[in-house]
C-alpha cells in the first residue's frame, strides 16, 4: 500500500522503491553475493528512502503557510502559474479571488494576537469550506488570501453565497471576534490570456474598491 501511494506521487521515490524491491528479491534468492551485501544494501536503501521523504517534507514546508496550512505566496505563485498555462491550453475560464480580513489590527489590539491568529485560521477554514479541493487556496501574507478557481460548474454569485454562509457559521460562536472579509475578483479568459501578475493586480484593485465601498460579507 505504501509503495503504491508513494509511487503515484514521486518519481524519485518510485525509483528507490524499485531498487528496494530488487534488493528484496535478491535477498530471497539466497544468492551468495546478496547474502554478503545484505546489511549494507539494507542500510543504504533505507537511508536513501529516508532522505527522499525528508526532501519531500522540506519542499512541502517551503510552499506552505505554517499557521493555516494553505499555500504560502511562493507555493501559490508556482501552482497558479502552472494552472494558468493549463487553463489556456484547455480553454478554461478561471476566477481569481483576493480576500482580506477586515479590521484584523483591531482584533489583535483589542482581543490579543492569539485571537488574531485564530481569525486567520477561521478565515482559511471558511475558504476551504467554500472552494473545491481542485481550487488553489493561499495565504499570501498578513491578512491577505487568494483563491484560484475554475468557472466550470460554479460562478461568482454561487461562491460568494457559500462564503457568506460559512462566515456566518463561523461567527455563530460569539466567544470569538466577528469575522468579515473584503473580496475582489479578476477573471482569466483563455481567449485573451494575461499574466498571473496582471491578474493578481486586477483582483487586488477590485478588493480595494470593494473595501472602499464598505461592502462586507
Amino acid at each position: 500500500m505504501l509503495s503504491s501511494a508513494l509511487r503515484s506521487e514521486d518519481k524519485q521515490l518510485d525509483d528507490i522503491l524499485h531498487a528496494l524491491e530488487e534488493i528484496s528479491t535478491g535477498l530471497k534468492s539466497a544468492d551468495p553475493d546478496f547474502e554478503n551485501l545484505s546489511d549494507p544494501l539494507r542500510r543504504a536503501a533505507w537511508g536513501a528512502f529516508q532522505q527522499a521523504l525528508l526532501d519531500r517534507e522540506l519542499c512541502y514546508l517551503a510552499i506552505t503557510d505554517d499557521l493555516t496550512g494553505l499555500y504560502n505566496r511562493r507555493g501559490f505563485l508556482a501552482s497558479a502559474t502552472h494552472q494558468l498555462k493549463v487553463a489556456q491550453r484547455n480553454g478554461q475560464n478561471l476566477m481569481l479571488f483576493f480576500c482580506d480580513i477586515d479590521d484584523l489590527k483591531r482584533i489583535n489590539d483589542s482581543c490579543g494576537h492569539r485571537e488574531g491568529d485564530l481569525a486567520l485560521i477561521r478565515a482559511a477554514d471558511a475558504l476551504e469550506q467554500t472552494f473545491r479541493e481542485s481550487d488553489l487556496l493561499a495565504r499570501l501574507g498578513g491578512d491577505e488570501f487568494a483563491a484560484l478557481a475554475t468557472e466550470a460548474g460554479q460562478n461568482q454569485e454561487l461562491i460568494l453565497s457559500r462564503l457568506e454562509e460559512n462566515l456566518q457559521n463561523s461567527n455563530a460562536d460569539e466567544s470569538h471576534a466577528s469575522l468579515c472579509l473584503s473580496v475582489g475578483l479578476a477573471r482569466f479568459d483563455p481567449k485573451c490570456p494575461t499574466s498571473l501578475g496582471e491578474l493578481m493586480s486586477r483582483a487586488d484593485q477590485a478588493m480595494y474598491e470593494y473595501k472602499i465601498g464598505h461592502q462586507k460579507i
